[in-house]
């Protein structure tokens, strides 16, 4: 099948038919008409797009550039008119409609702050809320619930997603089976600028408990952040920089430990603001032993990570923004040498960041600009340690330092034409990445990328609304010589095209229906290109090649979801063909001097496809239950028929929950079928099943006070994770463990 083909002609399809197919979405039934203008309470300026909504009915429309909005053909009689739009008071208004007058009407509607708790910011630059693929976001109570040592355990489980790990502290999310930088993870929109991407032991540079929210996008994601995300989109975003802030002090501290490894974490924020600015500090600390599993002890799973920012924000008329500078130091050890205990691997990171926001509204067509930036410097070091005879010594097998930069401008624009409000940007990113170290398995990169995207969405009735993307992307990458690499010298240039096509539908008020098109294209990594050599870290010999090519994805997704009284219910699914996609695949050779296994990257025609189902059902006031699956089936498609590695097996989740007057208690248990469906050379895993208890209380009347318990494989289950490359080393996953998490909000 031509896939290109089919993708053009699945552009010129929505262009026909928004040219030719509005008229008749916009039909109704026999009855009158009513015209109007709505007009801003504070400025008395018309308003476009504003939503004019018939309650209880498919009746509705947009006003236009000017204002004024008109409906026809409505039933006679007596109606609620519902206005609405995102960042003004929503209103209702009892109108009746005669049989021969028209009804004109004059509205007038206030400004709100904006709650973006309920608006995924990271799916659009606009924020619209309206959705084209499936999407999560976690805040609050609720990233308190999942409080884990690792942004990879705290997703772990949600529909569509996994964690890669060797160990608590390297744990990184997986998205449908995609890893790597077919995911993107940024800070607040912007690059990290670690190297977690790039290997099993590697970890995200962010604690969690330094996260005040976290958005996830599964699915080819805005194009706002780069051409590679066909997988998603994982966006952790802290209060660095103060956005919303009470007048006088306000702040947090939180508290974390956890009986499995004997963790400690503490956390603590304080802000202090005028209604111009506000400055703020946070300081994170976590240490903890080895992990506990139902075999004994995992040696070289420790770790002492510190975390801390200070941030300044302003408020100024019609601009706000602000700058913080951050420090993240981790130690952790890695299962390297289970049978020798006189050897360990430990890595040691530092990460130091700048980055900083502006944000300004004007009149005119680009009514709101913001500029974001992201720059930071990152040492790590894995090192061999050795105990001899009391003597400890130390070599650095592989060093990584890393000078990168991110930035993106975007401006909003107001709505013309067809088109509601949209967005341009640019985006630029760039890093010079030294490595050395006795076993330094790669050379070094320098890359640079800058690229221009537009999003823009068509309200093509009340109903029904496009949206479509375009970015291209010129980037640059230079391989590095170093002591192990001293004769390399190659460059690549490419021009990267992508772009997406999506819908929204919404025929009731209950009712959503999302899906999108779109083509990705990702450049191969240093590691894909060069890599030859073991990687401790990893604990794998990798062996890449220069011959592979860029990697080209197609995908489609498609999502439903009902939100009725008592239930809500999303389905989402998934297909991606990929051209040229890069392969991590085990040989099951070793390599005779590191007594590693061999993995080499290669590239091959693949498809990936599967889904994701949830339900959420409040039986009574008090009681609900949260059903989930989610599935994953990836193989070769053209040199043979082969599984890919790594693929989450199918998996099972049901949560029951009772909520009380100053908490709640919930039980919940998981079962993860037996992975069979996999690569050549790499092993089955076998099924299992794992039950939790959470229980939290809310001292005082305000719940500023919030105390949850959570115990986690109860029955000191077995099992290992597929994903889980210390499950290759023979180790299975943590035994029961006992997790106390304390918060308390202070103004």
């Amino acid at each position: 099948m031509n896939y290109r083909l089919l993708f053009t002609q699945y552009i010129l399809f929505f262009v026909l038919f928004v040219c030719f197919g509005s008229p008749a979405l916009l039909a109704g039934n026999a009855g009158n008409i009513m015209t109007g203008t709505v007009v801003s309470a504070e400025t008395g300026q018309p308003l476009p797009f504003i939503n004019i909504i018939i309650e209880g009915t498919n009746y509705g429309t947009f006003t236009n550039d000017h204002g004024h909005f008109i409906l026809e053909k409505i039933p006679a009689g007596n109606h609620r008119l519902v206005i609405r739009a995102m960042g003004y008071k929503t209103q209702l208004l009892d109108v009746q409609i005669h049989p021969t007058q028209p009804l004109h009407l004059s509205l007038v509607i206030e400004e709100v702050q904006l709650d973006l708790n309920y608006v995924m910011v990271t799916a659009s630059p606009t924020a619209s809320g309206f959705r084209y693929q499936s999407d999560m976001g976690f805040y609050g109570e609720s990233l308190q619930r999942r409080s884990e040592a690792s942004f990879g355990e705290m997703l772990d489980g949600e529909p569509g997603l996994a964690m890669r790990s060797m160990g608590s502290a390297p744990a990184r999310p997986v998205i449908r089976g995609m890893d790597g930088d077919r995911i993107l993870i940024l800070e607040h929109g912007e690059r990290m600028g670690d190297v977690s991407a790039s290997g099993a032991g590697h970890s995200l540079s962010m604690d969690p408990l330094s996260a005040n929210r976290v958005e996830v996008v599964k699915g080819p994601a805005s194009l706002m952040y780069g051409p590679s995300a066909l997988g998603g989109v994982i966006n952790l975003m802290t209060a660095d920089i103060p956005e919303d802030w009470s007048y006088g002090s306000s702040g947090v501290v939180s508290a974390q430990g956890a009986s499995v490894n004997k963790m400690g974490a503490g956390f603590l924020r304080y802000t202090k603001g005028n209604q111009q600015w506000a400055a703020t500090a946070r300081l994170a600390y976590r240490g903890s032993g080895n992990l506990m599993t139902p075999e004994g002890v995992m040696p070289g799973t420790y770790m002492d990570n510190f975390d801390g920012a200070l941030g300044f924000g302003f408020d100024r008329s019609n601009t706000r923004g602000g700058i913080s500078f951050s420090a993240n130091r981790q130690i952790y050890g890695l299962p390297e040498e289970m049978d020798d205990p006189d050897e360990e691997i430990e890595v040691r990171q530092y990460r130091y960041g700048m980055q900083g926001r502006v944000t300004t509204t004007r009149n005119g067509f680009f009514d709101n600009a913001q500029l974001r930036f992201h720059a930071t410097y990152l040492d790590q070091k894995e090192i061999e340690i050795e105990y001899d005879d009391g003597e400890i010594e130390e070599d650095v097998e592989l060093s990584h330092e890393k000078h990168s930069i991110s930035s993106t401008l975007t401006l909003q624009h107001r709505p013309i034409g067809i088109f509601d409000r949209g967005a341009i940007g640019l985006n630029m990113h760039g890093h010079n990445l030294e490595i050395g170290g006795d076993e330094a398995y790669t050379p070094g990169e320098r890359r640079a990328n800058l690229g221009i995207f537009t999003f823009q969405e068509i309200p093509v009735s009340n109903r029904w609304r496009m949206q479509a993307g375009l970015r291209g992307d010129i980037q640059y990458t230079k391989a590095l010589a170093n002591h192990i690499f001293p004769d390399v010298n190659q460059s690549r240039s490419a021009v990267n095209l992508t772009g997406s096509v999506g819908v929204n539908y919404r025929p009731t008020q209950h009712i959503e229906i999302g899906g999108q098109l779109a083509r990705a294209l990702r450049n191969p990594t240093v590691e894909e290109l060069f890599a030859d050599g073991p990687h401790l870290c990893s604990g794998v010999y990798e062996v890449g090649s220069t011959d592979l090519k860029d990697e080209i994805g197609l995908g489609a997704d498609l999502f439903a979801d009902l939100n009725i009284h008592k239930l809500q219910l999303e389905l989402a699914g998934f297909y991606y063909n990929y051209s040229n996609y890069i392969i991590f695949e085990p040989t099951g050779q070793t390599d005779e001097l590191s007594s590693l296994p061999i993995f080499i990257y290669e590239g091959d025609q693949a498809r990936l496809f599967g889904g994701e189902a949830s339900a959420n059902l409040q039986l009574t006031e008090k009681f609900r239950t949260r059903l989930s699956a989610d599935y994953v089936n990836a193989r070769r498609t053209s040199q043979g028929r082969e599984y890919l590695p790594f693929i989450p097996p199918l998996r099972y989740r049901a949560e029951f929950e009772y909520t009380y007057s100053s908490g709640w208690i919930s039980a919940h248990v998981r079962h993860v079928k037996a992975q069979d469906k996999v690569a050549i050379a790499e092993e089955i895993t076998g099924s299992y099943t794992l039950m939790g208890l959470t229980t939290a209380y809310r001292i005082d009347y305000h719940g500023r006070h919030v105390i949850i318990v959570r115990m986690e494989n109860i029955f000191n289950t077995k099992y290992r994770d597929h994903l889980s490359r210390v499950e290759d080393r023979q180790f299975p996953m943590p035994g029961r463990n006992i997790n106390l998490a304390y918060r308390f909000y202070f103004h």
